[in-house]
């Protein structure tokens, strides 16, 4: 039996082309597996807030008058895509949230430098940080903050 005659360097060739190839693919493994069930969507700013009874009217109407035109002001300039209010209508418990403000950022790199431009459209909206905090003194003793949480939000593929 003769054997063909075997080419060495061909094949290391081949060898370093196929491990290239190997280590490149475990590199990209767990990014690849890791948005397999879904895609990256914007970034929601959620806060749930309980309001003491009586003083709902009291809130909504501090929301309208300060928060509605501050984060108007937000979205005017491109630092916010959107904004929901959202009311609960049951509680489960008297400790339990009333209200849900809900801000949207196009994503995660928005909220970089967000603290400075939000101290301009303060200064613009409510007249400076003196008045952001009185008012911010009110609402304290309208409502309390249960919770404030930044989500990613997800589309499934």
């Amino acid at each position: 039996m003769i054997l063909p005659p075997f080419n060495f360097a061909l094949e290391r060739i081949d060898m370093k082309r196929f491990t290239a190839l190997l280590a490149l693919f475990v590199a990209l493994a767990p990014a690849l597996l890791a948005q397999e069930h879904y895609t990256q969507g914007p970034v929601w700013r959620i806060q749930l807030i309980r309001v003491k009874p009586t003083k709902m009217d009291a809130y909504l109407s501090s929301l309208r008058q300060s928060t509605k035109p501050f984060i108007e002001e937000e979205k005017k300039q491109g630092m916010i895509t959107d904004y929901k209010i959202f009311l609960k209508e049951t509680k489960h418990s008297p400790e339990d949230w009333d209200i849900c403000v809900a801000i949207q950022y196009k994503n995660w790199a928005a909220l970089d430098g967000q603290a400075a431009k939000a101290e301009a459209v303060r200064d613009k909206i409510l007249g400076g940080k003196a008045q952001a905090q009185d008012l911010g003194d009110k609402r304290a003793e309208i409502r309390e903050i249960i919770s404030s949480e930044l989500l990613q939000e997800i589309v499934l593929k």
